[in-house]
């Protein structure tokens, strides 16, 4: 392994880092990152074996498809995440929109639910819907749930689709929920919580770009896409609200994080309460775009 011989990245390649990472998936790298990014791009050029960044960049920035280059988007991207995080989603998804649902598609004939989880990270957000759904429709008589779960990182992707969790990943679950729908399993270097078959069997992961054309027609009855927008700029959050809402069935809602709000720039959603936001049912724009 080659000795890096700069340990910072000059403005000029900053710059152009930053315009291609903007480009290629909406992360503004502005506003006091540069010590961070710098610090996981040096972790990249020391395990690639270049001399300095700027030969990193030289030969990474011009192939968005390579190998490479996904392995510096994932480092440059942050996956904190746990099980029933924000937990006071999966309770008005529980208590209020759920039945909502149901009850407006039971009348159409159409009892099913569409879920999506845009930036899913290692799995745990797009399981712990798996699981709140499965309990709302424990006592009736709908099996037609499926969530679509999204990220761009294939390293946490890879995670996700197995479905194995050290015990202490897992201690945010219910005990009864935990004997419900995780098998304790021993692995190797120490036992894992399986998620179990039924709920692999309802979410779909999938890697997607949020910045590139989306491989699908259908509408979502809810989508959460959570401390992901943190990382665009206003006019990238804009662009990605408005698709949102687009793809979203008449009376869905947006759950984002808790750090982040639609205010600033106008939508089409109707504020429910902070971090929640409602496409109304006659999808008529919202009074006060600007709310929230």
């Amino acid at each position: 392994m080659l000795t890096v011989n700069h340990n910072f990245i000059d403005d000029a390649d900053y710059a152009r880092l930053g315009e291609v990472v903007h480009r290629h998936c909406g992360i503004n790298l502005a506003g006091g990152k540069k010590e961070m990014v710098t610090s996981r791009i040096l972790k990249r050029v020391s395990q690639g074996g270049y001399e300095t960044i700027t030969h990193y960049l030289d030969a990474v920035l011009p192939n968005p498809s390579g190998v490479e280059f996904g392995a510096m988007i994932d480092a440059l991207s942050t996956n904190l995440t746990h099980f029933f995080r924000e937990n006071a989603h999966f309770e008005y998804l529980t208590r209020t929109h759920i039945p909502a649902i149901l009850a407006r598609k039971t009348a159409q004939g159409v009892p099913r639910i569409r879920a999506w989880s845009a930036g899913c990270s290692t799995g745990e957000e797009p399981y712990t819907l798996g699981i709140v759904v499965k309990e709302a429709l424990s006592h009736m008589r709908v099996h037609d749930a499926k969530i679509l779960a999204t990220d761009i990182s294939n390293r946490v992707l890879n995670v996700a689709v197995t479905g194995r969790y050290k015990p202490e990943v897992v201690e945010a679950v219910n005990p009864a929920l935990r004997a419900k729908y995780f098998k304790l399993v021993q692995m190797n270097d120490g036992p894992r919580h399986q998620v179990n078959g039924d709920l692999t069997a309802m979410v779909s992961f999938r890697k997607l770009n949020l910045m590139d054309t989306w491989p699908f027609t259908g509408t979502f009855d809810f989508i959460f896409c959570r401390n992901v927008m943190i990382y665009f700029d206003k006019a990238t959050q804009a662009r990605l609200v408005e698709r949102f809402w687009q793809q979203m069935e008449p009376g869905g809602v947006l759950f984002t994080g808790h750090s982040e709000s639609l205010l600033g720039f106008a939508h089409k959603f109707k504020y429910v309460e902070p971090t929640i936001y409602m496409k109304m049912p006659d999808s008529a724009p919202a009074t006060n775009v600007m709310s929230g």
